[in-house]
């Protein structure tokens, strides 16, 4: 039978605790029947790579027992996983979509201004109205990737 899945998370905090302490847990999605898949998202301030990914997947060999195990960066477009997320990537540019049953918005897009008091986030849109969201109605929110200065970056590097 397999854990729970607060238990797989409590599991894992631990060991990446122990073995990885500048390494988060972002997120831990279980699919497939009958052979699951585990996959981890994890972050770290200095970022993620392919030699982060390999070690964890290797030191967690208990749950490689179980599972197809994969390990993975949130990505660039990263989903916000929590309030503190909406603290973090403030001055960030976002994508929210909120929940089917909530009236006023359902897209939106702009800069994150950061998590006010009674879980309200708080976003400026492109026309620059500052928007109120009860953080319990969004559904999902993701960084959006700024390419240009990506792009930009890598040419002051070359």
């Amino acid at each position: 039978m397999r854990e729970k899945r607060e238990e797989l998370e409590a599991t894992i905090e631990a060991a990446l605790a122990e073995r990885f302490p500048d390494v988060d847990l972002v997120d831990v999605e279980v699919r497939g029947q009958p052979a699951p898949t585990l996959t981890l998202f994890i972050d770290r301030s200095g970022g993620v790579d392919l030699d982060l990914c390999a070690a964890v997947s290797q030191s967690l060999e208990e749950l490689r027992e179980r599972y197809a195990l994969e390990v993975s960066s949130p990505g660039l477009d990263r989903k916000l996983y929590s309030e503190a997320d909406f603290e973090r990537f403030a001055g960030r540019r976002v994508t929210v979509r909120m929940k089917p049953t909530y009236r006023e918005h359902r897209l939106l897009s702009g800069v994150l201004k950061g998590l006010l008091d009674g879980g309200i986030v708080r976003l400026v849109v492109d026309n620059g109205q500052h928007v109120n969201l009860p953080y319990d109605e969004i559904f999902e929110a993701r960084l959006e990737v700024d390419w240009n200065s990506i792009m930009k970056e890598g040419k002051t590097r070359s």
